[in-house]
């Protein structure tokens, strides 16, 4: 590799750039440059009406805004407008997290059955995660430390809907290697669902024995494998 590649992390649904702070931290402490980007159907001002193109703008502008090769890393949701995003020639890697590996045609809310889970909380045009059968803590956090938990559960944010209907026009893993890091114990995405999106996507595979959220509950295992994917 002839130049180090900068590492973009793009949060899931209902996140923010937050979630990243211990992986990031590690990587920075490691010599790497990282940049993180908030959602705008989560973030903006006003997220009613923004669509998963808004998503995916953001985060080619993110790729576009880097001088030099860039690696990026996506959680869940944060897969979606990556995969529409991330096809430009800066892009060297890609590293799944649990994510939403999706293909030409296919919405999140197709891929979880054209019909939103128990646990979302749909009002008009936004929807909430977590309900009092299935709270935020449980179905994000199992594994991660009840105080950190509690306080990321805490920063979720209402997203538009929107985000979740509209269909990718392009599909970044068809030209770029992927790394996709499986999540074992994962409450909301069944195991079986990852490794499919992965075998399609041609991925190598990693595992880590964690709930959905491993950047809070193993960051120095999350950073290790972006660090195999970026030095690969």
């Amino acid at each position: 590799m002839s130049e180090k590649p900068t590492l973009l992390l793009v949060h899931g649904a209902w996140h923010g750039a937050w979630a990243w702070d211990p992986v990031a931290g590690i990587l920075e402490d490691r010599g790497w440059a990282v940049e993180r980007i908030d959602l705008p159907t989560v973030h903006a001002d006003d997220p009613v009406g923004l669509h998963l193109s808004d998503d995916a703008d953001a985060v080619a502008a993110a790729i576009a805004a880097i001088d030099g090769p860039v690696v990026v890393v996506a959680h869940s949701y944060g897969g979606v407008p990556t995969t529409q995003a991330a096809t430009g020639d800066t892009v060297q890697h890609i590293v799944y997290i649990a994510a939403f590996a999706l293909d030409e045609g296919e919405s999140l809310l197709g891929a979880v059955g054209g019909v939103a889970p128990s646990w979302w909380v749909v009002d008009g045009p936004l929807a909430t995660a977590g309900t009092d059968d299935e709270p935020p803590v449980s179905i994000f956090f199992a594994d991660v430390d009840a105080d950190a938990a509690a306080a990321a559960s805490a920063r979720l944010k209402p997203q538009s809907v929107l985000a979740f209907q509209e269909p990718l026009t392009q599909v970044a893993w068809r030209t770029k290697p992927t790394t996709y890091i499986v999540t074992e114990q994962d409450a909301i995405f069944p195991v079986p669902a990852q490794e499919a999106l992965a075998a399609r996507a041609g991925s190598t595979v990693r595992r880590l024995d964690t709930s959905h959220s491993p950047f809070l509950s193993q960051p120095e295992a999350v950073a290790d494998i972006i660090e195999e994917a970026a030095r690969s």
